[in-house]
């Protein structure tokens, strides 16, 4: 029995049904834990979110259309809104008719939400309503007392508008029959002029608006939580009671309401007992009315959902449970199966007889390490040989740390056979661009280097091994070093590498040293020349040492032209910006600049571009699939392409931003009129707004010109002016200071460009203002 349970079957059975049993209560406690705690937050959230909707559908469908049917009727010069306005009749009755006509038709094309319209004129008293038609003594006539609610308060108000709560009202005023064909109305009463006040108004408009168009949008919007909604008013009155409003119960939502009103928010969600029962209460704010809706959901709506995704979380579970352990005991047996064909096979290929009550892996174990003596004997014995020992001694070499061993082994392990006099390391770039196509794979490079190693030379030797930067390092070994040598040398190596390799391969030369152990000087020459392989593209050999010149000088790409990149990119100058690149780059290429200091400036130039790009939300799939440009900006194999995919991605950039600039018009010329709005007195050129909007001077001109139907320069001037106006008619100030506050910097252009605009001098309209002031104060 203890041979069965310390067996690897029972620790592979064990181990697999703990692990299942343990992930399947981690993941139920977590998920348990997680609705338990979040669910009911999230339908909370839902039931806001509702609310939220139908208050801003209310808004939107209801009470800023009544709000723009009075701007309409207001704006209207189809008929004589004033027209009892003054005390004396001045019309006839045709132009009555008119103006009733104007309302009854308003109504017809709101019918909807609008169930009449009325105009009330406080100084004679007098009424035109597209119901009622002409009522004089209109607050004493006969059925006044549906609307005198609305009359009486604006007739002393001291505000322009109000909403009144519902109230039933009868189709028909003048019958005595009040029970039955009755609508629930609110009313919308507003002063005219638009800025008088009610007891200062020439004319009260009222509109009266259908209840059942706000109770229905609840009613759609709001099924389950209908019969417990009410609309209230700052005061705490019921506007609305919507299905409860004819109830005969108390007023069980009292206390809460109250909750809701001291809180003073515009929307928010708390629990609360009302009755003898737990509710979730949601309110939220209508802007245009300052009314607020108040929705009381049960809690038991939130837990039994919860409970029900509880019940479907505990059969995944156990679900998930018992698949676990059958695909436990599955895995046991497949895994058990190599084991112990693999302690049978250590059985028979052992020497002594293993000990029965032995576990499995404590044999395989032994196993392992008697084996592990036998491979390490091994080791040592093909290490001696081995290709790796070659490509060390090579990379010690050029790295200039050859190890501590005697010289006669290092030479051996680089397979040179003698001493040669001279020494000169070659660089050769064996990666592919990108662009050009697939990389040189492991057995090409193989091949070649093997290639270049069997090449017959007289009194010379190659030793070539690839780095891991993926170049190849080439020890040219000879013992009659000359320049001539190495351009032989030079054009034989690449010819060879093209015809395996891609056809623009790059070589660098170094010095040449007497001693193998110094190779590292010629190989760091090497590395240096090949840094301008990037910058001079069309040299397939770089053995001008005076590039190595540059690495030490102090010269700098002139900064101005980063900052006029930047510039023109922001300001759309495509022409501009393409021929700064060119500048920056025939820099580089002609000028002394060291390679790192150019690949610095290189990347700060596809950083502004990012910037800029990043600026305006630009969105573009790259062409290397790359989710941003210094990745693009790495995969350039020379300035020459670099140059390339610069101009070309800038110059797609600028036509895409175009583009969509197009779809942003409205929105980008808000943008600038509140900018000017703000700057008046600031620099308003094309330029400098064209700047804050990142758009083009040319653009935004005609922008303005299109959707303005101005032009730009006119725009600023009248925005000026008229801010001028304000300032010169509200403020002590002199017309030099009135002319600095508004962007003239000249005291004489501004009075010009005054008098084209109001056909006065601003010292006129000064004298003028003074003169009306004087008669109004001695009057």
């Amino acid at each position: 029995m203890m041979k069965k349970w310390s067996s690897a079957w029972a620790g592979l059975a064990l181990s697999y049904g703990s692990i299942v049993i343990v992930i399947v209560l981690l993941i139920c406690s977590f998920f348990y834990i997680y609705f338990s705690r979040s669910y009911n937050e999230e339908l909370r959230n839902k039931n806001q979110l509702i609310l939220e909707n139908t208050a801003r559908t209310i808004e939107g469908t209801v009470l800023k259309r009544v709000q723009q049917l009075y701007v309409d009727l207001s704006l209207d010069k189809s008929a004589d809104i004033r027209l009892f306005a003054d005390q004396a009749d001045r019309n006839g009755l045709n132009q009555v008719l008119d103006l009733q006509e104007l309302l009854k038709a308003k109504v017809a094309a709101n019918t909807d939400i609008v169930q009449g319209i009325h105009l009330y004129y406080p100084a004679r008293n007098i009424m035109l309503s597209s119901l009622y038609g002409l009522r004089y003594n209109a607050d004493q006539s006969e059925g006044s007392v549906y609307y005198e609610d609305w009359l009486q308060e604006m007739r002393t108000s001291k505000h322009n508008s109000l909403w009144t709560p519902a109230r039933q009202i009868p189709k028909d005023i003048f019958s005595t029959q009040t029970s039955e064909n009755t609508n629930g109305l609110f009313t919308y009463a507003h002063s005219y002029p638009f800025r008088s006040t009610g007891e200062t108004s020439d004319v009260i408009i009222a509109i009266d608006v259908k209840e059942d168009a706000v109770n229905t949008i609840v009613e759609n919007m709001m099924p389950s939580r209908y019969q417990h909604t009410v609309i209230v008013n700052a005061a705490g009155h019921a506007v609305s009671r919507l299905q409860e409003q004819s109830s005969g119960k108390a007023d069980i939502y009292a206390a809460s309401l109250g909750k809701v009103l001291d809180l003073g928010h515009a929307k928010g969600s708390f629990d609360e007992k009302i009755g003898d029962a737990p509710y979730v209460v949601s309110y939220q704010t209508l802007p245009s009315t300052g009314w607020t809706i108040y929705s009381a959901t049960p809690s038991s709506y939130y837990y039994e959902q919860s409970i029900l995704i509880q019940k479907l979380i505990l059969g995944i579970c156990l679900a998930a449970l018992c698949i676990g352990l059958i695909l436990s005991a599955v895995l046991v047996r497949a895994n058990y199966s190599p084991i112990k064909r693999l302690v049978g096979r250590i059985k028979d290929l052992s020497v002594g007889t293993p000990n029965e009550a032995t576990n499995e892996f404590r044999l395989i174990d032994n196993a392992f390490l008697h084996l592990k003596d036998k491979v390490n004997n091994l080791e040592e014995t093909m290490m001696a040989n081995s290709p790796a020992v070659r490509h060390k001694a090579v990379l010690n070499l050029l790295q200039g740390n050859p190890e501590q061993r005697p010289w006669k082994e290092e030479r051996a392990a680089l397979g040179i056979a003698r001493l040669y006099a001279d020494y000169c390391c070659m660089l050769m770039n064996t990666g592919a661009p990108v662009e050009k196509g697939p990389a040189a794979t492991p057995e090409v490079i193989a091949r070649l280097m093997h290639g270049l190693e069997c090449l017959s030379l007289q009194d010379s030797r190659l030793i070539v091994e690839e780095l891991p930067d993926k170049r190849l390092a080439v020890i040219l070994c000879t013992d009659a070093a000359s320049e001539a040598l190495l351009d032989k040398f030079s054009q034989l190596l690449l010819a060879e590498t093209r015809q395996q390799l891609q056809p623009d391969i790059q070589l660098s030369t170094g010095c040449w040293v007497k001693d193998l152990r110094e190779i590292h000087l010629s190989f760091n020459e090497a590395q240096t020349l090949m840094k301008y392989a990037y910058f001079r593209p069309e040299l397939a050999i770089l053995k001008d040492h005076s590039l190595l010149e540059r690495e030490h000088s102090l010269e700098e790409i002139p900064q101005h032209l980063l900052a006029r990149f930047r510039d023109k990119l922001q300001s759309r100058q495509l022409g501009e910006a393409t021929n700064t690149i060119e500048q920056v780059i025939e820099h580089m290429r002609a000028g002394q600049s060291p390679a790192d200091y150019c690949h610095f400036i290189l990347s700060n130039m596809v950083f502004i571009y990012s910037d800029v790009a990043k600026n305006v939300r630009y969105k573009h799939t790259l062409q290397f699939g790359h989710p941003d440009l210094y990745h693009e900006y790495t995969n350039m194999h020379d300035i020459l392409a670099y140059r390339r995919w610069l101009t070309g991605s800038i110059t797609t950039f600028m036509e895409e931003t175009e583009n969509r600039n197009s779809d942003r018009a409205i929105s980008t010329i808000e943008l600038a009129k509140q900018y000017i709005e703000d700057n008046l007195s600031e620099d308003l050129s094309l330029e400098a707004v064209g700047s804050k909007v990142f758009l083009s001077p040319k653009y935004l001109s005609k922008l303005f010109k299109e959707e303005m139907g101005i032009t730009y320069t006119d725009y600023v001037t009248s925005r000026r002016m008229e801010q001028a106006k304000l300032l010169i008619e509200n403020n002590n100030m002199t017309i030099d200071r009135v002319a600095s506050s508004v962007g003239y910097g000249t005291t004489a252009y501004f009075i010009k460009r005054f008098k084209e605009m109001y056909g006065c001098t601003p010292g006129s309209y000064v004298r003028s203002l003074s003169s009306t002031a004087i008669s109004e104060a001695r009057s």
